[in-house]
């Protein structure tokens, strides 16, 4: 076999392309050796989102940040004007004790509105993926306006170019400081906040040379700052706006001036640096499927998850960086930050979780919030949470209510972590973060676990996320348990650790009571059947995010069909999380039509024209998710075996993935071609055991790049062990079959409208 070589991915330089088709050719010529490259600007500008129509809303508008500092922009409500949204993820108020959802909760910062001469009549606007930037018009009765606009990647500056005709060369920007209150307060959601809650004072404006500083008082100390110049280049007018926020000190204006006055340059000069880190951040992995409208869609939670955090920023609360009127103006711990982060793992996306990061560096505080004696050796988080992962109160106590005793969060949360530890295999993860902490969280529960009449160990009333009832023996609570204990024993022989508590994991697991079920599948907990819409599936967490109960148990599979149409039957409460969910189980099941069907159901159900989400108010988890439900689809590694392409839909002919990271710390490159798997290529970043089931039909050879057989040993007709060591690569094929091993996309099923609003 000759030695292979990926295709060498290009990105053209130049201009905006022209709107184009989901159908649009994406290949461009290669190098000397014949292979074709890929025009990663031409295939990514097929996802690109379109506005024909001024968008109106938060739901309907482009969107653009850096983990950091977001934008939203849509028209300004009841004006001739265009929104430019400034918000920060740092920014919050610090009175701890009015609890998170006030004294701790996200504070809005403010927004720029464009005003123009005319009336508006029409914009053409494009959000480009690759760029991370926004272009367009806006059309006026008495002129235009050219604009780009971007959040820097790394500056964190707001810039927004604009070129007007002569008829609007007057138009005018004008900063808006919002009110410095939870959102929470706003009386349409009808949740008064408590006795002695006042808003924050008013902000003081000031000038610094050309620069205008808004400074942001907070009752507790401390401020947030947004700075913010227009300079003019001819007939070019650039807005550029940064916030910075300091606590306790008040340092934030002289923070927010700095990065200002280094950011005051042509937008051209000033967009290289954040070019380039986008462009880099799409060529870490590759996913091609026939369904254009779910490929457009996939590709911009790649750009919304990396707009809304990085590594060094908060975890993601419900909104992300883009604040708005909410009544969760905070970090959600029951479900939300679970399904944010999945699709980093996959997409081999590592630099964003700033989920492991925070839980590492705001340790302490997990165990503050877990009342004394327990807070001694045990750790929870509340529901909600700030950005130190502080909520104000504390985590409940099974067999009380109040608080609400919902004590899985962290252990939940945990299991997050314990993904990267495995997509990685970097046991100083383990080591530092998940083994001493889930000691903690399963410490907790081992307070109150008691033995009963029939000898197996019960746990007393807690709260099953969200179905409105404390349950003795929850289906939520004992998923984790068993998980937690598996874990903390095979962490401790993975790290050598001789803990005396294993003894107690070892007994737990052996008699911990098993799941409730009835009839009709899983229970929320002993004597509670699963009977009213629920959106939560944290009665199934078991069988899908855990794996601990299966489709490839024989012994479960009737028990999981029966669970999951029992619960996804009843339509009244369900949300669009409910259907990734169902999407993801199917997948399990190897059910990729059902998969399809549920993700098509949540795009024409919930998903908003920018890809958005609402329930009460905006939250950006379920499309993330939807995203995992993808991965789900195309590959899967739980319980020791990588499975490629396991739940495709009958559709989807055709299917390519590159760079797919892996439990074991594996990368996959894949292609499905006329209904069957053609080949897989495996990199082994930690030399784990390998096992793949590939789906490839008939006899299959495994040989390195330079055609070198490796040695492998065939589990059954689509499932085979190699040995591949840290940074050995193999590839599979059918025997005699020598295919072409280049990625590159599929072609599509036929034309599908972009995202935005096109028409």
């Amino acid at each position: 076999m000759a030695e292979l070589s990926r295709r060498s991915l290009l990105a053209a330089s130049g201009a905006l392309l022209a709107t184009p088709t989901l159908a649009t050719p994406a290949l461009a010529s290669g190098g000397a050796d014949g292979t074709a490259g890929l025009n990663w600007r031409g295939f990514l500008a097929g996802s690109d989102l379109i506005w024909k129509q001024l968008p109106k809303n938060w739901y309907d508008g482009p969107f653009l940040g850096n983990g950091f500092l977001g934008s939203g922009i849509y028209a300004e409500p009841g004006a001739n004007a265009v929104r430019f949204n400034v918000q920060h993820s740092e920014v919050q108020d610090h009175r701890p004790e009015f609890g998170s959802l006030y004294g701790l909760a996200r504070l809005p910062i403010g927004w720029f509105t464009l005003e123009p001469q005319g009336t508006i009549t029409k914009v053409d606007w494009r959000l480009s993926l690759y760029d991370a930037e926004l272009a367009g018009t806006i059309t006026t009765t008495a002129g235009s306006i050219a604009i780009r606009a971007i959040v820097h990647n790394g500056r964190g500056v707001l810039a927004v170019q604009a070129k007007a005709t002569d008829g609007e060369a007057k138009f005018r920007w004008v900063f808006h400081p919002a009110v410095a209150v939870s959102p929470r307060t706003d009386p349409k959601f009808n949740k008064p906040a408590p006795d002695g809650y006042l808003p924050n004072p008013k902000p003081d404006t000031a000038t610094s040379g050309d620069a205008t500083l808004v400074t942001q008082p907070l009752l507790s100390g401390g401020e947030h700052v947004t700075a913010y110049q227009e300079k003019i280049r001819g007939t070019t007018r650039t807005l550029y706006a940064t916030v910075a926020w300091s606590n306790p000190a008040k340092t934030a204006g002289a923070t927010a001036l700095h990065t200002l006055r280094a950011a005051i340059q042509p937008l051209d000069v000033l967009a290289l640096d954040h070019r380039a880190w986008w462009n880099a951040f799409y060529r870490k992995s590759f996913l091609s499927v026939p369904d254009g409208r779910l490929q457009s869609f996939y590709w911009i939670q790649l750009y919304k998850v990396a707009s809304a955090t990085r590594k060094s920023a908060p975890v993601m609360a419900t909104t992300g960086p883009w604040l708005e009127s909410t009544p969760w103006p905070a970090t959600w711990w029951n479900l939300n930050v679970q399904l944010e982060y999945w699709l980093i793992n996959g997409s081999n996306h590592l630099e964003l979780d700033s989920l492991t990061r925070a839980i590492s560096q705001y340790r302490d505080n997990l165990s503050s919030q877990v009342i004394a004696p327990y807070n001694q050796d045990s750790a929870g988080i509340p529901r909600s949470t700030d950005i130190t992962l502080l909520n104000g109160g504390t985590v409940g106590v099974p067999g009380q209510d109040p608080p609400t005793p919902e004590t899985g969060n962290l252990t939940w949360a945990l299991h997050n972590v314990w993904l990267t530890y495995r997509h990685t295999m970097d046991t100083a993860t383990l080591k530092s973060t998940v083994f001493p902490l889930l000691r903690k969280a399963i410490n907790y529960y081992l307070h109150f676990l008691a033995k009963g009449d029939d000898g197996k160990l019960h746990l007393p009333k807690t709260f099953s996320p969200e179905y409105g009832v404390d349950t003795p023996d929850t289906n939520f609570d004992l998923a984790l348990i068993r998980w937690g204990c598996q874990t903390l024993l095979e962490s401790a022989k993975i790290l050598h650790i001789s803990d005396p508590l294993a003894p107690v994991w070892q007994h737990t697991l052996d008699d911990l009571t098993p799941y409730p079920t009835d009839a009709n599948g899983f229970m929320i907990g002993a004597g509670q059947p699963f009977a009213m819409s629920h959106r939560h599936y944290s009665h199934m967490l078991s069988v899908y995010p855990l794996y601990l109960v299966n489709w490839e148990q024989p012994e479960n599979r009737n028990l999981i069909q029966t669970s999951l149409n029992h619960w996804i039957s009843f339509k009244g409460a369900l949300q669009g999380y409910s259907y990734t969910g169902a999407a993801s189980m199917a997948a399990q099941m190897l059910r990729g039509n059902d998969s399809a069907q549920y993700l098509s159901d949540l795009l024409r159900l919930y998903v908003q024209p920018n890809t958005m989400y609402k329930e009460s108010g905006p939250v950006i988890e379920t499309p993330l998710s939807a995203a995992q439900s993808m991965h789900d689809m195309v590959c899967q590694s739980w319980n020791g075996i990588i499975r490629v392409f396991p739940a495709i839909p009958d559709s989807w002919a055709d299917a390519t993935i590159d760079n797919f990271r892996t439990q074991g710390a594996f990368l996959i490159s894949a292609s499905r071609q006329k209904g069957a798997t053609r080949w897989v290529r495996i990199r082994s970043e930690a030399g784990a055991p390998c096992v793949v089931r590939h789906g490839i039909p008939g006899q299959v050879t495994v040989r390195d790049a330079h055609g070198r057989p490796w040695k492998t040993k065939e589990l059954d007709a689509t499932t085979i062990q190699i040995d591949l060591p840290r940074g050995g690569e193999a590839v599979l094929c059918r025997a005699g079959d020598r295919p072409d091993f280049t990625v590159a996309p599929v072609t599509p099923n036929g034309p599908s409208a972009p995202w935005g609003l096109p028409a």
